[in-house]
């Protein structure tokens, strides 16, 4: 194999750099504004802390407002978006994967067409399904709106994984005497567990960063999730801008801990469909 040219590498090394800066950059500035006493949002220093970088931000969010309780509401809201969303997508995408029944091919066109759709089209007719249902200002009105959105991509996904797993494994689980249902969740769940995973992140990521729904369902300060938290920071005439930055910082920390944790599942789960047999 011929080696690369220097110049060559020179130039897509920096080429990824002035990426990763534009990548960086903007959550550094963040940061910085955290870090800033009072509501500074600009200044002439370009240093990422600045000399008299202060935590009162942070400090203000624990004790000054319900950050605490908006933690666990979003908390509340995404744990129950991933379990009812895992649950139904693996139920789902199996059916759809192994069985052959009346308006299956029309039932997954219908389930592809959803996605070619912004969800923001979805959501005058959710919400009145949500206030004639009286759930309005409730987190069970708030989950309904979130696995209705989400729910029809998990299925379409986790049915590729079914696919990629062999039925001969089903058909010798059946031989040793195992029913559908055990062979179901002691063969095919285990191989099925990275698309579990990516299925279980869409969700969470789906309740935990979403603002234009919780902003029409949740109406109490006291019920509001993270986003409309944050958001409640900026005001007409003024912004705490260190108050909205560092809650931006510890808003993302979830996610990047989740990411940390299932990274290797993310990418087995990515490239387990890339082989056929």
């Amino acid at each position: 194999m011929a080696k690369e040219p220097l110049r060559i590498t020179i130039l897509r090394h920096a080429f990824l750099l002035l990426f990763v800066v534009i990548s960086v950059y903007p959550a550094l500035n963040v940061l910085s504004i955290s870090l800033r006493p009072g509501d500074q949002l600009k200044t002439t220093d370009l240093s990422i802390i600045p000399d008299d970088w202060t935590l009162d931000s942070y400090a203000a969010l624990f004790t000054q407002q319900p950050f605490l309780r908006w933690l666990g509401n979003s908390l509340l809201v995404s744990f129950a978006v991933t379990v009812t969303g895992v649950a139904l997508a693996a139920m789902g995408g199996y059916a759809l994967s192994r069985f052959r029944f009346v308006g299956r091919q029309a039932l997954m066109l219908s389930i592809l067409t959803t996605q070619m759709f912004p969800a923001t089209m979805l959501l005058l007719p959710l919400y009145i399904l949500v206030a004639k249902l009286h759930l309005m200002n409730t987190f069970l009105g708030l989950l309904v709106f979130y696995v209705s959105t989400a729910l029809p991509f998990c299925v379409w996904q986790m049915k590729g994984f079914y696919d990629t797993i062999s039925p001969s494994l089903e058909e010798a689980a059946r031989v040793d005497g195992c029913s559908r249902l055990v062979a179901f969740r002691k063969v095919i769940l285990p191989l099925a567990a990275p698309g579990l995973v990516i299925t279980a992140l869409f969700s969470f990521m789906t309740a935990w960063s979403e603002y234009i729904v919780a902003a029409q369902v949740l109406q109490d300060r006291e019920m509001f999730t993270l986003p409309l938290g944050v958001k409640s920071f900026q005001a007409s005439m003024s912004t705490q801008w260190g108050l909205y930055a560092a809650a931006a910082i510890l808003v993302s920390v979830p996610v990047v801990v989740v990411f940390i944790v299932l990274s290797k599942y993310l990418v087995s789960g990515m490239t387990v469909g890339a082989v056929k047999e």
